[in-house]
């Protein structure tokens, strides 16, 4: 008998991406930690390298985020700054905005708070 402690990343987080051929959202639910977050990272770049001129990131369904998500966006942001690339974090849940508030990311990001889709 083989007992597992962790689900494997895809069962962690759902990911979706709606785009068109200037923007792309990419919707995330689940929990966001250093299992999950190169999913969400790898996501997140290959919008990027698509060339997207704005990024959507949608954190409504998103139960945990942890300092490996937090990172994710800091990367992402980054890149999105220097190509010129217009980014959006969306969240609507206090698991996800007290994160980013604490470590300044709420204010770099202009984040914005969303009511908790249904």
């Amino acid at each position: 008998m083989t007992a597992t402690l962790d689900p494997p990343s895809d069962d962690l987080i759902t990911l979706s991406v709606v785009s068109t051929d200037s923007s792309a959202r990419v919707s995330t639910t689940g929990e966001v930690d250093s299992t999950s977050a190169p999913q969400l990272h790898a996501a997140l770049e290959a919008q990027l390298d698509a060339g997207v001129r704005e990024l959507i990131v949608d954190l409504d369904g998103v139960t945990f985020l942890d300092s490996a998500g937090l990172c994710t966006l800091a990367a992402i942001h980054r890149r999105a700054v220097t190509e010129g690339v217009g980014l959006r974090v969306l969240a609507s849940h206090r698991a996800v905005i007290r994160p980013l508030q604490i470590t300044g990311l709420w204010d770099l990001f202009h984040a914005e708070q969303v009511a908790p889709s249904i």
